[in-house]
């Protein structure tokens, strides 16, 4: 009876740890997760990242850089937050930062920037104080699974005892699911993110398997270190063979401590199906402030780094395809917190919309508020917000003529065509089919000279 009892027990364990590993598997799979080599939407879409990072702890009125980075193409923005190494960045600001993520149809890598160099930088945290952080934000983290990732800490070892990044990461992955987070989790590799020790390549597999929900991907940061070809693709390949999933984290086409091989980093995540992220959009200083991808903040003045990482051979415009999460109606910025314009040296925009008619009840109609969002000397950022009547709406045509001479010169999520200063703008494929009552964006840049006043516009519905 008592060699039954045993058995029976035994049994039971079996049952219940199966149920355990069933219930983690389904946890893991709640938004974007891991399998494989691969990172896939909670639908199974496989999502490959192509985008950059946007320093927002340093420049937190930056806000438009958001619409200016998924302009030029990118499905990700890579966004540095601090917990207190420099100003931190509190709940509400981080929840404003995923609105805009969402708003702009963007996948959101969340990092926390304080540990880097921990060991041999003055100052920096260590990986326990950065889950001190991230815990302090679960309440707007929680239900963002879809949308963001948690990039644990940045470059959070120098050159001194990188040794000790293996169980300090296991240590902050348990933590992290331990406190119920259910997200995507990021972790750099030691040497100041370079890992060319091979620290994180050789205890990769070990770390990864001390994730109980076993999503977690490992981000290399490729500068001097990865000079040549060889050196690129050797890399990959170790995680390839492994069975691990890998995104190029960092990047630049130039650095202090050599010269990246941008070219091979480049082709090379293209052709594994690899992520990566350029750093960064502006706002560099110390010495590297050749990696800025534009200058100040604008735009429309893209440096040779931009031109290359955006839209050069394997850049973000050619192989970026947007997360399929957005598929459906935009997230509607009237219940997002307001963007505020860039410190760019130049008259504040025009606060008020210009709302168009509003549609009559029944029949199938439309209404639409342009506004500008940011301005500077000679341009500006505009968005139209369409909102569908008390009918669902299949698509819209939004119209105006501008009195001021101003042009349009890019767009997205919408196909627009001007006819001297006359402007339509119509839903693409994923955004015309609004329910009553439901809103849809679409935003652009424009020139303008003199006055930039805001047009009067009208939304026809079908």
């Amino acid at each position: 009876m008592k060699t039954r009892l045993i058995a029976a027990g035994a049994a039971l364990l079996a049952l219940l740890m199966s149920v355990i590993a069933m219930t983690q598997n389904a946890q893991a799979a709640t938004g974007l997760h891991v399998s494989g080599t691969k990172i896939l939407e909670a639908n199974g879409n496989p999502f490959i990242m192509r985008g950059t990072s946007h320093a927002h702890t340093w420049y937190p009125s930056q806000t438009s850089s958001f619409a200016n980075i998924k302009s030029l193409g990118a499905n990700t923005v890579r966004v540095v937050l601090s917990g207190g190494r420099w100003t931190a960045n509190s709940a509400s600001d981080v929840s404003n930062v995923i609105a805009l993520c969402k708003q702009n149809r963007l996948i959101c890598v969340l990092e926390n920037h304080d540990t880097t160099g921990y060991g041999e930088q003055s100052g920096a945290y260590t990986l326990d104080q950065a889950v001190d952080y991230w815990v302090g934000l679960k309440s707007v983290l929680t239900g963002q699974e879809n949308y963001v990732v948690i990039n644990i800490g940045n470059e959070p070892y120098g050159n001194n005892s990188p040794a000790g990044w293996t169980s300090a990461t296991k240590s902050a992955i348990g933590r992290m699911r331990a406190a119920g987070f259910q997200h995507l989790l990021m972790v750099d590799a030691p040497n100041w993110g370079q890992d060319w020790q091979f620290v994180m390549r050789d205890n990769a597999a070990s770390v990864f398997d001390s994730d109980p929900q076993k999503n977690t991907v490992f981000s290399i940061h490729m500068y001097g270190v990865f000079d040549t070809a060889a050196e690129v693709t050797g890399y990959l390949q170790a995680f390839q063979t492994a069975g691990l999933p890998l995104v190029i984290g960092e990047f630049g086409n130039m650095h202090s401590d050599g010269d990246p091989d941008e070219d091979t980093i480049m082709s090379q995540a293209q052709s594994r199906g690899v992520g990566y992220l350029g750093w960064s959009w502006s706002g560099n200083g110390g010495g590297v402030e050749y990696l800025d991808q534009v200058t100040n903040f604008n735009v429309g003045q893209l440096t040779s780094w931009g031109q290359r990482l955006f839209n050069g051979a394997n850049g973000i415009k050619s192989t970026a395809k947007e997360a399929t999460i957005y598929s459906g109606p935009q997230v509607s910025p009237s219940a997002s917190p307001s963007v505020s314009p860039s410190a760019s040296p130049s008259a504040s925009p025009s606060a008020s919309p210009s709302p168009s008619p509003s549609p009559s009840g029944g029949a199938k109609g439309c209404s639409a508020t342009y506004k500008v969002t940011n301005q500077w000397g000679g341009g500006f950022q505009g968005e139209v917000t369409v909102k569908a009547g008390s009918s669902a709406i299949s698509g819209w045509t939004v119209t105006w003529t501008y009195a001021n001479g101003q042009t349009i010169t890019q767009t997205w999520n919408a196909t627009v065509t001007s006819s001297g200063s006359s402007i339509t703008a119509k839903n693409v494929s994923y955004n015309g089919g609004l329910g009553a009552g439901a809103s849809a964006s679409f935003g652009f840049l424009g020139s303008w000279n003199g006055t930039n006043s805001v047009p009067a516009v009208s939304c026809t519905a079908s």
